[in-house]
């Protein structure tokens, strides 16, 4: 596995974060993206692939071997915290870093802290079969357990002059601060030291709840900005047109700041979750740091940059300071396969084929860089690779997957002794059965989730074939601006308008509300396997899922494809 931290972490027992805490015990056999499966309001488990889903989360001693999926699940529990619906501690098996970012700076910057303990197999295991825990300093006690806790202090990093001249405070508070967090992160992940980093992007700007707002004004206020060139990602409103889509004035004026407590910051206002698209293109072997899940796997995956899945709020401070924790994936030998997987690939497969690839794998590899053979025949798009990325962030928590034949490092012999498993054709057409749960009729052709490329604008047209939508049914296509000015500049935009279809920027399905989200929408159909997997919790609707041309023919009829395609049958 990979060695996120030292071998002693494998083995002793640690509280990486203190409280006083007490509950009931609650344990999960999988981990769970506390963004998209986590109400953030109220503490409860949204995620209908999840097999505690709607059990409560507040007040309990939650254990799962280590969270998944998005970056943005730091922001989620700073918002439990904040709010007073927060786990009383959570208890990890594995290497974790979104949630304890979360749990770190509710405790740092607003006083409102969890405890997370990092524990042994045996006293994992241990735990998870008593009904109530209690910590109390350096010991957690349950039923006849009484296990002693060690501290992670990051008194053994090595600092150079500019680490130790902003850990004293001669840059100002908010990059002191920013660098006190990065040590302690440094030390929960077992680095032993800091590396440099070219280029950031910021996660945390989605106006998901309050403490993102918190968060960023806090920062800002304090005077941060950004010491490298970082770009952003997608917020919750079109910034220059939401006032026109009859956005409220209260959400909207809250989003805006969201992104200008950015602007100010220094970012740059590109508002893309997919900045690999032209905004921001790291080069084969360049170190960054970049938050976002599918931006990170695509970068490591594709592109063969170095970057961590770093979570919201850590992205800044690395943007900051221009230093990241060497750990993860940044290291050669944590890049190495540890999982093969053997795909079984149906032939005349269409687009769909590859977020049903990316969703099975995370789920195959839920905490181990993968390789997936037996596709590179099939001559996956830059779209296709994108697709397979974006669905495997959102069942595993790794930050890098290889395709055998396709990707830069997808030849590279896997770990020795990696278990090899298969992908059969009965286990996709069981993923799209589980995406396509939802009744026949749509409302909503949900397109953009990561952000659309020109290329599957130019596809939906095609596929349109110059029909319209159909009454009653909404067709958006959500985009970054670039994408938008190169659809206006060809004609592309016009036409897709005058079909009835909305091409909105700034924003994604992630992020989307009503009314931009159209309230009478009961079930929505999408290509994208990261919002199959997300919209039932995020939108409490129905799903359908398809390829572009599925999409398009339901978005003309107003009913998806009531069979599998002819390629799964």
């Amino acid at each position: 596995m990979p060695q996120h931290l030292g071998d002693a972490m494998q083995t002793i027992d640690r509280i990486i974060l203190t409280a006083q805490a007490a509950g009931e015990v609650i344990a999960f056999d999988e981990g769970i993206s506390f963004w998209g499966g986590v109400d953030p309001d109220t503490g409860r488990v949204i995620d209908a692939h999840h097999p505690a889903h709607g059990e409560g989360l507040a007040g309990r001693i939650v254990l799962m071997p280590t969270s998944r999926g998005s970056c943005s699940g730091s922001g989620v529990l700073l918002q439990l915290a904040l709010s007073g619906h927060a786990p009383a501690a959570l208890v990890f098996r594995e290497a974790e870093e979104v949630l304890t970012l979360g749990a770190l700076i509710a405790a740092r910057m607003f006083d409102r802290p969890l405890a997370v303990l990092r524990l042994s197999a045996a006293s994992y295991a241990a735990l998870a079969g008593e009904s109530h825990a209690e910590i109390a300093g350096d010991r957690l006690r349950a039923g006849t357990l009484d296990l002693p806790l060690m501290p992670v202090t990051p008194g053994d990093l090595a600092l150079d002059a500019g680490d130790l001249a902003r850990s004293e405070g001669a840059a100002g508070r908010a990059v002191q601060l920013a660098q006190e967090v990065l040590g302690t992160m440094a030390a929960v992940q077992g680095a032993t030291r800091l590396i440099d980093v070219t280029r950031g992007h910021i996660d945390g700007c989605i106006l998901a709840h309050d403490a993102n707002l918190i968060f960023a004004e806090a920062m800002a206020e304090m005077g941060a900005q950004v010491a490298i060139p970082t770009t952003i990602n997608a917020i919750s409103v079109d910034r220059q047109g939401w006032r026109d889509r009859g956005v409220p004035p209260v959400f909207g004026n809250k989003a805006s700041r969201l992104a200008d407590a950015y602007v100010r910051m220094g970012v740059a206002p590109t508002f893309t979750c997919a900045p690999y698209q032209g905004v921001s293109v790291p080069a084969q072997g360049e170190v960054i740091g970049w938050s976002e899940s599918n931006a990170v796997i695509y970068a490591n995956s594709v592109l063969g940059a170095r970057t961590a899945k770093h979570p919201d709020y850590l992205d800044l401070f690395i943007a900051m300071t221009g230093r990241a924790p060497e750990t993860g994936v940044y290291l050669d030998a944590n890049r190495v396969a540890e999982v093969v997987i053997e795909v079984d690939a149906p032939d005349g497969a269409d687009d769909a084929l590859w977020p049903l690839l990316g969703w099975l794998a995370g789920r195959l590899a839920p905490d181990r860089v993968p390789v997936l053979q037996g596709v590179a025949g099939l001559s996956p798009s830059p779209d296709d690779l994108r697709a397979v990325c974006a669905a495997f962030g959102t069942t595993s928590a790794s930050a890098l997957l290889h395709v055998a034949g396709v990707t830069p490092e997808g030849d590279a012999p896997p770990r020795p002794g990696a278990p090899v498993l298969q992908i059969t054709r009965g286990d996709i057409a069981a993923a799209w059965a589980e995406f396509n749960q939802g009744p026949e009729a749509v409302e909503l052709i949900a397109i953009g989730s990561p952000h659309a490329a020109l290329s599957e604008l130019r596809a939906f047209d095609a596929a349109l074939a110059g029909r319209s939508c159909a009454p009653g049914v909404a067709a958006i296509l959500t985009v970054g601006r670039d994408v938008l000015e190169g659809a206006r500049a060809d004609g592309l935009l016009a036409r897709l308008e005058g079909a009835g279809v909305q091409v909105i920027p700034d924003l994604c399905w992630c992020s989307i509300t009503e009314p931009v989200f159209p309230p009478g929408a009961r079930t929505l159909m999408t290509n994208s396997g990261k919002y199959a997997h997300y919209a039932p919790g995020l939108s409490a609707r129905a799903v359908r899922f398809g390829g572009i041309a599925a999409c398009a023919e339901a978005a003309v009829t107003g009913r998806a494809q009531a069979a599998p395609p002819v390629w799964l049958a």
